[in-house]
């Protein structure tokens, strides 16, 4: 997923938005690499749950170190000591058995999500173990590229959004989305994309402000 900065889609929520148009004109143009397979997509967004970047991309190389292909078969012939020698919790190791499993009994069909509405993927992801709905607005994003979405939940898109309109740290980020998000309509994801890309930069932990960074 490429975005360019004087593309339409950006710029009608840069003229929308103005300080998410002078944050979107500092980082310039994104390129978002999407994961291809859906099915290695949540097993890698459920390896990652709770875990930081560095640590969920250690444990993934140990987990395809052991079961040499990412796909339900091959996992659901593992033995649970080797899920626990990959760094995984009990917990974890039952949720990817539970997508495999559903996965093969066609219960969740990862192939054909791109059919559907967001709400529909969103109740279909959900209903295997461990998925939640953050996980699943992750899977629009990164996997199905959707541009509408906006995971009003996410931790990282509240503290950029604080940040970005200088509100206390103590106020409500998800008010804050909430009230930002009918100047990106429709295009939520690609806000987004910006609002975390300050915190990928170190602009939200380095500079006090907007104003700051553009000193």
């Amino acid at each position: 997923m490429v975005i360019k900065v004087y593309d339409e889609k950006v710029q009608r929520i840069a003229q929308a938005d103005a300080r998410l148009g002078q944050l979107i004109a500092v980082i310039g143009d994104l390129t978002i690499p999407l994961r291809v397979d859906p099915f290695d997509s949540l097993v890698m967004s459920i390896i990652g749950q709770l875990l930081s970047v560095k640590a969920a991309g250690t444990i993934y190389t140990r987990f395809v170190d052991l079961c040499k292909v990412v796909a339900p078969e091959s996992i659901l012939l593992m033995e649970d000591t080797e899920f626990r020698a990959a760094g995984l919790s009990r917990s974890k190791t039952s949720y990817i058995k539970d997508l495999s499993s559903k996965v093969i009994s066609k219960e969740v069909d990862l192939y054909q999500l791109d059919q559907f509405s967001n709400e529909t993927v969103i109740r279909i992801l959900t209903s295997v173990k461990g998925v939640g709905k953050w996980t699943a607005e992750m899977f629009l994003i990164f996997s199905l590229g959707r541009l509408d979405v906006l995971s009003l939940g996410d931790v990282g898109l509240q503290r950029s959004a604080k940040w970005l309109y200088n509100l206390d740290k103590h106020e409500d980020g998800k008010a804050c989305l909430e009230r930002k998000a009918s100047l990106w309509f429709p295009y939520y994801t690609i806000a987004s994309l910006y609002l975390w890309e300050a915190v990928n930069m170190g602009y939200v932990d380095s500079c006090a402000s907007l104003e700051e960074l553009l000193l």
